[in-house]
């Protein structure tokens, strides 16, 4: 995927737009799982891509109802940036196929866990 392509993607409120992570083709044990049953498992992991801009809020005042309102919607911003590794809810997730790769749409509350490799004292 190119990254012309990923410009078209347009992440809308408080939702993350996540490539999943390749996950192990066998358990601990030596058994290998099809994918079906990696794809099913509660917890899984991938990359956030895009972010939304947060959740929309509204700081309307009526002391002018008469008055247009001009004003634009302010958002609080997400945790989620790009390039986390996210640790999230499978049930959440909406799956989408895009240039034949897979991503996932996950509202942030779905994330339980952030990864932010800069951050990381060295």
């Amino acid at each position: 995927m190119t990254l012309s392509n990923l410009e078209k993607f347009i992440v809308v409120g408080d939702r993350v737009l996540i490539k999943p992570r390749a996950d192990s083709e066998k358990t601990n044990s030596g058994l290998y799982l099809p994918a079906g049953v990696r794809e099913k498992e509660r917890v899984q992991s991938g990359y956030i891509i895009k972010v939304g801009p947060g959740y929309a809020t509204s700081s309307q005042e009526d002391e002018e109802p008469w008055k247009e309102s001009s004003e634009q919607v302010k958002y609080i911003p997400l945790q989620a940036k790009e390039g986390d590794l996210a640790i999230f809810l499978r049930k959440e997730a909406v799956e989408i196929e895009f240039d034949a790769e897979k991503f996932l749409i996950i509202p942030q509350t779905a994330v339980l866990l952030l990864i932010r490799e800069d951050d990381l004292p060295a």
